[in-house]
């Protein structure tokens, strides 16, 4: 009796002692005009699932969000002379922000680093800056620079990009001026309204647009889109990576995502883009965060 009770013991504490699987963190990055919020629903789902979340504010977005006080009056004359404090921040900024949330979470488990949009940039700085804290990088309908498009700017000038629906002509003020990309999201405007609806979302329904419009942000800083991301072979390259392509997306257009992977394949063609076909989702992903949500979950195995 004392035997199978000491031999029970013993059973336990090995049991005790076995490691526990640590967390999986996702740190996810908004893209332009956005916010960390953008995440809330596949953050969720993701956190519901066991998971630990990190939905990143770049700097001056989210929390820190500077908001013009003409756009609040809508005074659209104002608004386009208005000083953003946005004007100067770039990728640098944008890499150091992510990397240091990537580096804390990391000494708690293993890491898969996502970027939705402009949010893709910054994805593959950090991919080169820390690939041995990273388990796994996710672009979500995100820009991916290559050699041949080595920005952001240059992604969106593409061939493959040319049946994308452009904002310029909801611009309020001069870019170079500002020194931001300034949109006016507030607007009433039946054909602004219908314009960004169809960059954005155009399979929601009204009220989900509307919902998704109040969480933008007026400025983006112009020299995040031209700053060079382009991912290092033995850096970013080594790094497994998976694209999410949206084939509605009015945006970042289906052939210039496919574009980006191919070119992205032939840099490392040991470690290529493992690719999940959301046929139907537009820009911001279907409305239903689950599909997304048990792709993201998978990247944790």
């Amino acid at each position: 009796m004392g035997g199978t009770a000491l031999a029970g013991g013993l059973g336990t504490s090995r049991a005790a002692a076995a490691p526990r699987r640590r967390p999986t963190t996702y740190v996810l990055v908004h893209g332009t005009h956005s916010a960390g919020a953008f995440w809330m629903p596949i953050a969720r789902e993701l956190t519901l699932r066991g998971h630990r979340v990190v939905m990143v504010d770049q700097p001056r977005h989210g929390a820190q969000a500077f908001v013009p006080e003409s756009y609040q009056r809508q005074d659209l004359d104002a608004m386009a002379v208005e000083p953003s404090p946005l004007k100067g921040l770039g990728l640098d900024d944008y890499e150091a922000r992510v990397t240091g949330v990537v580096r804390r979470a990391a000494h708690y488990g293993p890491v898969v680093l996502v970027g939705h949009s402009l949010g893709g940039v910054s994805v593959s700085r950090v991919g080169d800056a820390v690939p041995h804290l990273l388990h796994h990088l996710c672009y979500m309908a995100a820009f991916c620079p290559s050699r041949t498009l080595p920005t952001a700017d240059a992604c969106t000038a593409a061939p493959e990009n040319a049946n994308a629906v452009s904002p310029v002509e909801l611009t309020v003020g001069d870019p170079d001026q500002l020194g931001v990309l300034r949109l006016n999201f507030r607007t009433g405007d039946s054909r602004g309204l219908a314009l960004l609806k169809e960059m954005i979302c155009a399979d929601y329904p009204d009220a989900d647009f509307r919902r998704i419009l109040a969480g933008m942000q007026t400025d983006e800083p112009i020299t995040a889109y031209a700053g060079r991301a382009v991912g290092r072979a033995d850096s970013w390259g080594r790094v497994p990576r998976t694209y999410l392509r949206f084939g509605q997306d009015r945006t970042i257009a289906t052939a210039l995502q496919d574009r980006m992977v191919t070119e992205a394949d032939a840099l490392t063609p040991g470690n290529r883009f493992r690719v999940h076909d959301f046929p139907e989702a537009s820009h911001v992903g279907p409305l239903d965060p689950a599909s997304v949500a048990e792709a993201l979950d998978a990247l944790a195995a």
